[in-house]
Parts: C-alpha cells; structure tokens; sequence
C-alpha cells in the first residue's frame, strides 16, 4: 500500500508540473500560434480596420496577435517582417506599403517558411510565394465605379470626370484604373485629371479636388478611389457651393462617407470590406499552418450602396465587415 501511495503522489507532482501548477502546459504554450499583422500605416483608419479583423479572427482561432506599422516605408516593412519572425510568430498578415515593396519581403518569408496573407493591396504582379492575397475585386469594381461616375456626370449634363488616385505603384489601384478607363471609353465620358493621393489624408484630398475643379471647371463627376478623396470633394463642394451639382462616388466606406451619402452629398459608396478582409487573411495563414485547403486568391466584392439602400439589411451586412462596430 505504502508503493501505492508513493507511486500516486509522484504521478500526482508530475502532473502539477507539467502542468505548470495548474497554469497551461508547456506543450499546450508551445502549440499555440501567433499572428502578426503588418500594416503599411496605422495613422490610416482602414489600416486600422483590417487589424481589428485579423485580430478579431485570431482570437476565434485561438492565436496570439501582434501588430507592426510600416510607416509607409519599404525599408521599415522588411524590417518589421524580421523582427516579426526572430520573435517566433508563426504566420503574416500584411497590407504592404506598395505593390512593389513585395518582392523581398517574400523571398525572405519564404526562406523562413511563414505563411503570409496579403490584405486590401496584393503582391506586385507575377509574384507566386504567398499563401493567400484578399483583396477587392477591383478591376470589376473600377469598371462598375467608372460607369456610375459617368452617368452622374451625364445626369449633370456634362461627360467630363475627375478622379482622386490611390497611388499608382500598387496594384490595387492599377486594376481600379484600368477598369474606370473602360468604362469611360465605352460609355463616352472623358477623365479630365487624375491626381494621385501620397499621404491618404482628407487635407490632401481637399487641396487636390480644389485643384482639380480650378483646372476643369467642367468636370461633372468626381471618382474617389479611397474614401478620404470622398470627404475632401464632398468638402470642397459645399464650399464653391456644388453640393448635387457635381456628383461624387467613393470607394471603401466609412462612418464619415456614409454620412455623407444619407445627406445627398455624395451619391456612392462602393464598400470594401477592411475588416472582413484582416479575418479572411487570417483564416488562410491558419488554414496553412493547419493543413486545411488554402484559397490563394480572393477577390471581394465591393457593392454599390446609394442613399435609398443604405439602411437595408443587406447593406448592413455588408457594412458589418466594412468596419469595427461603434463602441
């Protein structure tokens, strides 16, 4: 009996150990991923919406979560994605600076093994080591946006359009464009200026619409590839007092661009779905660290919400995954 009780008591220590006094055990520790997201910037509200998403999933798959800004420098992007693995995470989200900043960050990812996940900008074209790229479909939706833009500006009585660019060294914005000249070629309207956003920012957006309309004052319609060019036209509108009288359509969406639409000062939001991108993302690093079928490319649709949807349930379901809920 007195073997018994030994043998129970040490089998017994053992497990407390193991179990790290009744904490997780190493080996539990050990099996649990980390995810980092790097983000080009988080100063950008929909940088910060893809993380919430990636977060948001990462906790569901029970991960641990970490995130890097970029500051919108390729230099310190590479030097995010090293530290990100000498600290040990197991896979990568990243909405990369440019399109062209990717190269090397693959290349390196790839020696390392780390599943990546591009989100919102894509890798440069025919680059192949990447797990998963969610973005937009935003060749279709440069195509549907385009042409929304141009009947505004024909209701208007006009067919000349602006357009206020995401820059044009990502590919994101490439696809956009190519589809918005389509659609002005075939539906006979003609793209008077195009500026291209460096800071994302609605300062920016206003000095370039002001710009962009003392240069053409004919211009009917403005096209807003991201949804800070949508607010700073809306602004630049009311102040020359064209509010209605040159339309206005924007991509991504947002509590400030949704506003804008309910008060007829903006005619379109296409919503890109930044939150819903980070947990897609996120699903496919997990689904390649677990063995599970990896979509490599998904492309999102990106609908168009007038002011009569805007209320619907459907457009509220599309918005849920646009960004985080209000707090």
């Amino acid at each position: 009996m007195r073997k018994t009780r030994k043998t129970h008591l040490a089998f017994a220590v053992s497990v407390l150990i193991a179990a790290g006094l009744g904490g997780i055990a190493p080996a539990e520790a050990k099996d649990k991923k980390t995810v980092a997201y790097l983000a080009p910037s988080l100063d950008i509200s929909y940088w910060q919406w893809v993380g919430y998403g990636v977060k948001k999933k990462a906790e569901e798959l029970g991960m641990d979560y970490v995130e890097f800004t970029s500051e919108n420098s390729p230099a310190k992007q590479m030097d995010n994605a090293r530290t990100a693995v000498t600290k040990g995470v197991d896979a990568i989200v990243i909405g990369p600076v440019s399109s062209t900043s990717t190269p090397p960050l693959l290349a390196y990812l790839k020696s390392q093994k780390i599943p990546v996940a591009f989100a919102g900008i894509g890798p440069q074209p025919g680059q192949t080591d990447y797990t998963s790229s969610v973005t937009a479909n935003n060749y279709e939706t440069g195509k549907a946006q385009g042409a929304f833009v141009c009947s505004l500006a024909k209701e208007r009585g006009g067919n000349k359009v602006g357009m206020l660019s995401l820059p044009q060294d990502r590919e994101n914005a490439q696809k956009y464009l190519k589809g918005a000249e389509e659609s002005f070629k075939s539906d006979g309207c003609e793209l008077a200026q195009m500026l291209e956003t460096r800071g994302l920012t609605v300062n920016e957006a206003v000095t370039q619409a002001n710009d962009m309309l003392t240069a053409h004052p004919d211009i009917k319609a403005i096209y807003g590839m991201y949804d800070e060019a949508g607010t700073g036209a809306a602004k630049v509108l009311e102040t020359r007092g064209l509010t209605g009288k040159v339309g206005v359509a924007v991509a991504d969406g947002s509590p400030t661009t949704i506003g804008l639409l309910k008060a007829k000062a903006i005619q379109g939001i296409f919503f890109q779905e930044a939150v819903g991108q980070g947990i897609d993302g996120t699903q496919q690093v997990y689904n390649a660290l677990t063995g599970a079928p990896v979509k490599k490319d998904l492309a999102l649709v990106m609908p168009l919400v007038t002011a009569e949807k805007i209320d619907t349930p459907e457009a509220k379901a599309v918005i849920a995954r646009v960004f985080p809920p209000a707090k």
